[in-house]
């Protein structure tokens, strides 16, 4: 099943390659939805980007298309078959630019961070596997995954939901998808910083106004207090990404100023 045409790179009009993505994947319908909606689906049809679903089962040579089997060993569940998904991941990763890699959605792999979603979005493509059951066979770790990702420490019941999240992150990071370029660039966790609070019209709800620097016309000062909240919330609500900062001296005086209005 292709979303979009799979083969060499496609040019845009600036001259840039657009991104290359295929989910190998048992339910090609499920994340084929992602091709529908939001920003995925106006970098498609701005050929920004292709995606591409191969369906392993489409690789086996059995009446009943069998792509998994009980694990050696004994134990619950089911484990993915060497050869119907090597050939599946053979004919996406054949279908991609060079440069490509193929990424196992796995509880085993590296934790999923805007750092990494910025990482891939320099790349010319990607494949991503979706396991199902207990997982694959391990010699397909070994053989054809260049790379394992994890969402976080939760249980899914496949990889799919994880492989269209992986997408929808890369993706708004391409040049030309979002309306404003900028958006990306001040999203959450960019600068390994929470977000600062947003508003909009009307200027008062539920007898609560908008903050009043927002309403001065003050860019600078708006700057400074956008700052002040995205340090303030980022220490109280997320301490473990917040250990991770080195603080200029500007930064570390609006986290005491933060804090200090907070006692108030």
């Amino acid at each position: 099943m292709s979303i979009c045409p799979k083969g060499a790179s496609t040019l845009i009009g600036n001259g840039t390659e657009a991104m290359h993505f295929a989910i190998v994947s048992l339910f090609p319908e499920m994340v084929g939805t992602i091709a529908q909606y939001g920003v995925v689906g106006r970098a498609l049809q701005r050929d920004l980007m292709t995606l591409a679903v191969e369906n392993p089962r489409d690789h086996t040579r059995d009446a009943h298309r069998t792509v998994d089997d009980r694990p050696y060993g004994g134990g619950p569940g089911m484990v993915m078959k060497f050869e119907p998904i090597a050939s599946a991941l053979e004919s996406a990763k054949d279908a991609m630019p060079d440069g490509s890699p193929v990424v196992y959605l796995s509880p085993q792999g590296q934790v999923f961070d805007q750092a990494m979603a910025s990482r891939f979005s320099a790349l010319p493509g990607m494949v991503l596997l979706a396991g199902r059951y207990e997982g694959i066979d391990e010699r397909l770790v070994e053989s054809h995954i260049d790379e394992e990702v994890s969402l976080g420490d939760f249980v899914l019941s496949g990889g799919e939901i994880a492989a269209m999240a992986v997408i929808d992150a890369v993706v708004r990071l391409l040049p030309g998808v979002l309306g404003d370029d900028e958006s990306a660039a001040q999203d959450s966790f960019v600068e390994g910083l929470l977000d600062y609070p947003h508003y909009t019209r009307p200027e008062v709800v539920a007898g609560r106004k908008v903050p009043e620097v927002l309403l001065s016309g003050d860019h600078a000062g708006i700057a400074r207090w956008r700052n002040k909240q995205a340090l303030g919330r980022s220490y109280q609500r997320r301490p473990d990404l917040f250990k991770k900062l080195d603080l200029t001296d500007e930064q570390q005086t609006l986290l005491d100023e933060y804090l200090k209005e907070q006692r108030q």
